[in-house]
């Protein structure tokens, strides 16, 4: 048993039972971005809420007990993803980095976003021209210290 044996149960209970991340974060009592991310194993749950979870996607005790473990953050399976979403946004990242790097750097100075500290909304926008994807992402402001 391990982590990722855990991750594949929920997303295969997920599919089988016809159920929403949403309806998941509500009933843990967070959002859904973070929600989602624990449950696909980049978070860790309290007790409390790996019961929830555990209850929801059929886990047993010591699958709930993995829910609480630290993950390994940052799991994709190749360097550049291959999935066509996910290797979108490594191309934003391309694109734009530098960009997001120049202005964070230019209102705040020295330092990073933190992703620690972070949260994010994803919702669907309603256009006549078709449907878009916005994500609001905010992150602490964290500055390089002198010593």
């Amino acid at each position: 048993m391990s982590r990722n044996d855990v991750t594949e149960k929920i997303i295969a209970a997920k599919v089988t039972k016809g159920i929403k991340w949403e309806d998941v974060a509500k009933k843990v009592g967070l959002s859904k971005e973070w929600t989602t991310a624990a449950c696909l194993g980049q978070m860790a749950l309290d007790a409390n809420q790996a019961k929830i979870v555990g209850k929801i996607f059929g886990l047993n005790v010591e699958e709930q007990k993995w829910l609480q473990a630290v993950p390994y953050k940052g799991s994709l399976p190749t360097a550049v993803p291959t999935d066509p979403l996910i290797y979108r946004f490594y191309e934003l990242i391309n694109v734009y980095g530098t960009t997001f790097k120049e202005l964070i750097h230019e209102e705040f100075g020295d330092g990073i976003m933190s992703a620690i500290d972070f949260k994010m909304d994803l919702k669907r926008e309603k256009n006549p021209a078709g449907d878009r994807v916005n994500i609001v992402m905010s992150g602490k402001f964290l500055p390089y210290k002198q010593y």
